[in-house]
C-alpha cells in the first residue's frame, strides 16, 4: 500500500493511493495525521479493505510523507561504490538531524537559499518508523519499519562546512524533498538491493543500490534506538552514493529551474524543481 500526506482544497490530510486516486484516511479514522495512523495501525498496515477513492491524484498537492516527524535522523554518504566493497568499515557512521520545516513534498519547489551558490542534491532511501522502540536489536529492527520512501537531502554546502557539525547546511527551509509516498513494509520485505538513482534535468548523476550500504538499515535502526526513543513517524534517512554536485569535477550545484528526480525501485520517483528563496514563508 502507498500512504501519503497531502493538501486538498487547502485542507491537510493523509491517505492511501487507490489506482490514480486518493482515499482520505483522515476522515475515515478520525486521526490527525499519518504518524498517528501508523501508531494506531502498526499491526494491520497495508491490509485495509473496502477502500473507495475520494480525490484524483491530479487534484491534490503532496506534503512531505510525514510532515511533522518528531525526529529526522540522517546518515552521511554510507555507500560502497561499485568495486569498493570489502574495504575497512568505520566504527560508526557520521550522523546529523534535520528539522521538519526543512522538508517539502513531491512536486513542490525546493528553495535555493539566496545566501549560497552551493545548493546540492543527495538522493536517499528514507525509512519510516511504525512503532515505538528503544534498544532495538538488529535482528528485530525491520519489524519496527512502517515503510520506505524517497528523500532528497538537499544540502547547502558552504553552510554545512561552517563547522564539523552539519546542522546549518542541512536545515534551510524547504530544501529537502520527501515523497511522493511511503510504500508499506509488507510490500518491501527485504530493503536490500533496491536501486537508487538521481537525475538532474534528466541527466543521471547518482546510481547505486541498497545492497551496497556500508551500515545496513537494520544496523542503523538499532544504533539510533540505543540513544533515542524511536517513535511512529520518525524518519531515518540512510545516506547517499557518490555523484552529488560537490563530488563532481568541477563541482556542479543546483540553479533556479533545475529539476531533481530521485527514483528508488519498488517505491517510485520524487520530483522537485528548484526556485530561489524569497525569504518569505
Amino acid at each position: 500500500m502507498r500512504y501519503l500526506s497531502f493538501l486538498h482544497g487547502g485542507e491537510a490530510s493523509f491517505g492511501c493511493v487507490t489506482e490514480d486516486a486518493v482515499t482520505d484516511l483522515k476522515k475515515r479514522s478520525g486521526l490527525s495525521d499519518l504518524a498517528s495512523y501508523l501508531a494506531a495501525n502498526a499491526a494491520s498496515l497495508g491490509k485495509e479493505s473496502g477502500l473507495t477513492p475520494d480525490y484524483p491524484l491530479a487534484d491534490i498537492r503532496y506534503l512531505p510523507v510525514i510532515p511533522n516527524p518528531s525526529k529526522v535522523l540522517c546518515v552521511a554518504t554510507n555507500y560502497w561504490e561499485p568495486g569498493g566493497e570489502g574495504g575497512e568499515r568505520p566504527d560508526y557512521p557520521l550522523t546529523f538531524s534535520r528539522f521538519a520545516a526543512s522538508q517539502t513534498g513531491h512536486g513542490e519547489a525546493l528553495l535555493k537559499p539566496d545566501l549560497s551558490e552551493k545548493f546540492d542534491y543527495e538522493g536517499e532511501l528514507a525509512v519510516i518508523i511504525g512503532k515505538a522502540g528503544r534498544r532495538v536489536s538488529e535482528a528485530d529492527a525491520l519489524s519496527y519499519v512502517a515503510g520506505y520512501s524517497c528523500f532528497n537531502d538537499g544540502s547547502v554546502r558552504d553552510w554545512q562546512k561552517h563547522s564539523t557539525q552539519f546542522t546549518p547546511g542541512k536545515n534551510f527551509f524547504r530544501t529537502a524533498g520527501f515523497g511522493p509516498w511511503m510504500v508499506s513494509a509488507d510490500e518491501i520485505s527485504d530493503p536490500t538491493g533496491l536501486s537508487l538513482s538521481t537525475r538532474v534535468n534528466g541527466e543521471l548523476r547518482q546510481s547505486n543500490d541498497t545492497s551496497r550500504l556500508i551500515f545496513s538499515i537494520s544496523w542503523l535502526i538499532s544504533y539510533f534506538s540505543q540513544f533515542t526513543l524511536l517513535e511512529p513517524g520518525d524518519v531515518i534517512v540512510t545516506g547517499t552514493p557518490s555523484g552529488f554536485g560537490s563530488t563532481r569535477s568541477p563541482p556542479v550545484f543546483l540553479a533556479e529551474g533545475d529539476t531533481v528526480e530521485v527514483e528508488i525501485g519498488g517505491i517510485g520517483t520524487l520530483r522537485n524543481t528548484v526556485i530561489s528563496d524569497s525569504g518569505s514563508v
